[in-house]
């Protein structure tokens, strides 16, 4: 007679690729780690993708998402039950999250999930990780959505570059863009929360105080919130330090009265998904944006990791919280270097606005010419089709080309565009020192602040607003030069009339986007 949970079959997407560091050693048998388990909702989410539901979409108060959306009690039961067979401690079991945390030694999880864990080192960090799939009870793969933790191997890069300091003289504060931008001059953020994802380094209130001194502006509540053990850790200015600063300081310039919540997260596919859903399901400061500066190349993540941050994206789009992320700063090439050209994730799901980059020339306080973002192989907008998520209806006029690769439609990226070349980019203050950092790790927030006014004015969330992005636009100033293209055999894309994978609609006016999304 079989047993419960003795009949394993293989979690679909879960296959991951050996880490390319050294193998160092086996990993401890009594190390204590956590993973986490998401769980399918117990209602299918809405698809904002298709053109009839969005337009009769109205998204629902949190407490009917709650009851529609979360996990099923019954399911919860059956991983509980199961970890207690295992021997495994329940940490956290959320049905609101869809998210069950469970810990335990690594060689109880390798058997509980039959995984081999060992120890590697790479570029001077020692991880844990994975290869192959991991396998789940048969009474528990209908259930389980993925499994996070098994591995922390880096997961994303911040999209930021400080300009060499032999640069040009050219730079802007980001409340000078806002300007350029005609952003709404008379809203400052007021009763918004932007969230803000961060997977390394930290921030010192010296700096902000002091930056935003500078600016004569007010210094913006910012609020740290630790996850998976992570904390606001702030070191040398030549760290991911330059990331949070960049990502505060410019939010912050544009929304002075909005809530930062801050939230510092492992850089692990575990950490990047467990903070992104407790940005989305925060009842204390419930964002209306969320600014993601961090990615990395489809081709680098699991498709599990894919398909869960994607409907976490889905539910933020649900609850009417627009999310903004970057799309990349080496091109067409995104740091892969193997000959084709990739689109960035999480930019590349349909759920999030992508942000790509353009170089600025400004003249006596007016824009004279705005180009697409391209200095160098290591210094050019991201862009492109995505090989995993298909052309969304938002997208059906819009002209995308095939995938230079597969020759086969995909979801286009980047949505908007606005100015990330270093070379001109935005003065921030980090750890003490004065930079001009760009990349376009500094549009997300642009946007997320840009997107704070607008909620204010509009006295709602615009939420997932590519349908009306794209209906109407006209709201973005059309970028037409350059390209993207970093890989050998013009593997990329150009810029040109209307839509493109350099800049996509355009540069967005922001007194027309508030009109079009009234």
């Amino acid at each position: 007679m079989k047993s419960q949970f003795s009949q394993y079959v293989v979690l679909p997407g879960s296959y991951k690729k050996q880490p390319t560091g050294i193998q160092s050693k086996s990993i401890g048998k009594d190390r204590l780690i956590t993973v986490s388990i998401r769980l399918q909702p117990k209602t299918p989410l809405p698809d904002l993708l298709s053109e009839n539901n969005a337009q009769s979409f109205a998204p629902p108060t949190r407490a009917a998402f709650y009851e529609k959306y979360s996990a099923r009690p019954e399911d919860i039961r059956q991983i509980t039950d199961f970890a207690h067979m295992m021997g495994l401690s329940i940490v956290k079991a959320d049905a609101r999250t869809r998210t069950v945390q469970l810990r335990g030694t690594s060689s109880q999880l390798a058997e509980a999930f039959k995984v081999s864990l060992q120890q590697y080192e790479q570029h001077g960090k020692t991880f844990y990780g994975r290869s192959g799939n991991i396998q789940v009870p048969q009474e528990l793969a209908g259930i389980i959505e993925g499994v996070f933790g098994l591995d922390d191997r880096d997961a994303a890069t911040p999209k930021f570059q400080a300009r060499p300091h032999t640069a040009t003289t050219t730079s802007f504060n980001p409340n000078e863009l806002a300007t350029l931008y005609h952003y709404p001059q008379d809203a400052t953020g007021k009763a918004q929360t932007i969230a803000i994802i961060e997977l390394g380094g930290g921030y010192k209130t010296a700096d902000l105080n002091n930056y935003f001194k500078g600016l004569n502006r007010a210094v913006p509540k910012v609020v740290a919130i630790s996850v998976d053990g992570a904390h606001n850790a702030p070191t040398t200015a030549d760290s991911a330090d330059g990331e949070v600063l960049l990502d505060i300081e410019v939010a912050g310039a544009i929304a002075p009265d909005a809530t930062l919540a801050v939230y510092f997260a492992p850089n692990s596919d575990q950490g990047f998904l467990d903070a992104i859903t407790q940005a989305i399901h925060n009842d204390t400061y419930p964002p209306s944006v969320i600014s993601i500066s961090w990615g990395a190349a489809e081709v680098n993540w699991t498709q599990q990791s894919l398909q869960s941050f994607n409907k976490a994206f889905q539910e933020a789009a649900t609850l009417g919280i627009t999310v903004c992320a970057a799309a990349g700063d080496t091109g067409s090439n995104d740091s892969v270097n193997d000959g084709k050209a990739h689109a960035d994730f999480p930019a590349s799901s349909p759920y999030v606005l992508a942000c790509g980059g353009t170089k600025l020339t400004v003249t006596d306080g007016k824009i004279t010419q705005e180009v697409t973002w391209h200095e160098s192989n290591d210094s050019a907008t991201g862009g492109g089709v995505s090989e995993v998520f298909p052309l969304p209806d938002y997208q059906s006029k819009a002209q995308v080309p095939v995938s230079v690769n597969t020759q086969k439609p995909g979801r286009g990226l980047p949505d908007v565009a606005a100015l990330a070349d270093p070379e001109t980019g935005y003065n921030v203050l980090v750890d003490g020192q004065r930079f001009v950092i760009g990349g376009t790790s500094a549009v997300a927030p642009l946007m997320a602040g840009l997107l704070a006014l607008i909620n204010e004015k509009l006295q709602k969330n615009a939420g997932f607003i590519h349908p009306k992005l794209y209906a109407q636009p006209s709201v973005c100033r059309d970028i037409t030069e350059g390209d993207n293209i970093t890989v050998a055999g013009n593997k990329g894309y150009r810029a040109g009339p209307g839509w493109d994978a350099c800049s996509g609609l355009g540069v967005p006016d922001g007194t027309a986007l508030l009109k079009a999304l009234a």
